[in-house]
């Protein structure tokens, strides 16, 4: 028998604790555990928790601030066997809601699948607002992440992420769990079981309505922070990297010629590309959410995407492998404290 612990680390985010922990109460599969780990909130969050304790097996403990990787080291080391064939550890954001058969359709999956970690998809739900379906969408388009955080058809090897994200015990602890990158620990744990013989697979069913940032700044900084990680990353598992990684710094590079192209040599046809570009993004958003405002909405979440995060990576990759600064001297906020 498979025993599933729902770990969730957190810092502050009440109110969308509280709407995870409601959908996590309504669960047609009740076998499982909750354990949540604060890290180190400015707010109480254990009324939050309280609310849930006779409708889920929830565990609460609160730690100093180290960062969400860390963190859910720490909610995994709470994790007992008791007996059980296998544990499953299950990683989801403190920003997620999932459906009532979440950790139903897991452990389907569990009964048929030889993986050693899995991961699923993430979605706008309908009752986001605008600004958060257009991210949603530009994080999960063809046209900009080429479908890979929600189609198992769109990759070989599928890196689950921590939104949404399960890992064999004995595997995550045979690893070591998560390392002490800040931004990107998701994909390094992935590539780190990979290294070690474990399998990575993506299940279908278990997509997660993943709330994200609510407006553009915020998500232009985490995206940056997204590409900054990826030489980080490169150098730590060089037998992974691909060049599809760069594409978005060479779509900010050929938008910054396409101006050259224009004032300089009085041509435009860069610039066109970039409108075609444009146009499809537009039109391929419209046919997904059915929504204009959306679909507008959506070439600027795009085009914030492909920008900040291929100049978050042109910068990373300049400093690492021309300044031959090591990671921890460029990014030192991209480290935990341990």
């Amino acid at each position: 028998m498979n025993k599933i612990s729902l770990i969730i680390a957190i810092y502050n985010r009440k109110d969308e604790l509280y709407e995870l922990l409601t959908s996590l109460s309504h669960q047609t599969d009740k076998d499982f555990e909750v354990i949540i780990v604060d890290d180190g909130s400015l707010i109480d969050l254990r009324p939050t928790v309280n609310l849930f304790s006779e409708s889920l097996d929830v565990k609460f403990f609160r730690k100093d601030n180290s960062g969400p990787g860390l963190s859910r080291n720490y909610g995994a080391r709470r994790v007992t066997s008791d007996g059980i064939n296998e544990n499953w550890l299950v990683f989801v954001d403190s920003d997620v809601i999932v459906e009532k058969d979440y950790i139903g359709n897991i452990r389907i999956k569990l009964l048929t699948s030889d993986c050693d970690a899995f991961g699923g998809a993430d979605k706008a739900h309908k009752g986001f607002n605008l600004m958060q379906k257009a991210i949603s969408y530009s994080m999960t388009s063809v046209f900009t992440t080429g479908g890979i955080r929600g189609n198992k058809k769109s990759v070989s090897k599928f890196q689950p992420r921590s939104f949404n994200m399960g890992v064999r015990k004995t595997a995550f602890e045979k690893v070591g769990g998560f390392s002490e990158m800040r931004i990107g620990e998701d994909p390094d744990l992935s590539m780190t079981l990979w290294e070690n013989g474990f399998k990575t697979e993506f299940f279908d069913n278990i997509a997660v309505y993943h709330k994200r940032r609510v407006d553009f700044g915020k998500f232009s900084k985490q995206v940056y922070q997204f590409g900054c990680a990826r030489p980080i990353l490169n150098q730590r598992h060089p037998d992974y990297v691909k060049i599809s990684f760069a594409f978005p710094t060479l779509f900010f590079l050929g938008y910054v010629l396409g101006f050259i192209e224009y004032f300089v040599l009085g041509k435009g046809f860069i610039l066109t590309m970039y409108g075609i570009y444009t146009f499809l993004v537009f039109f391929h958003a419209l046919y997904k959410t059915r929504n204009i405002s959306i679909a507008s909405m959506a070439i600027i979440s795009t085009y914030i995407q492909m920008f900040s995060y291929g100049y978050g990576f042109l910068k990373s990759w300049f400093m690492l492998n021309v300044l031959r600064m090591k990671p921890e001297e460029a990014f030192p906020g991209h480290f935990h404290t341990k």
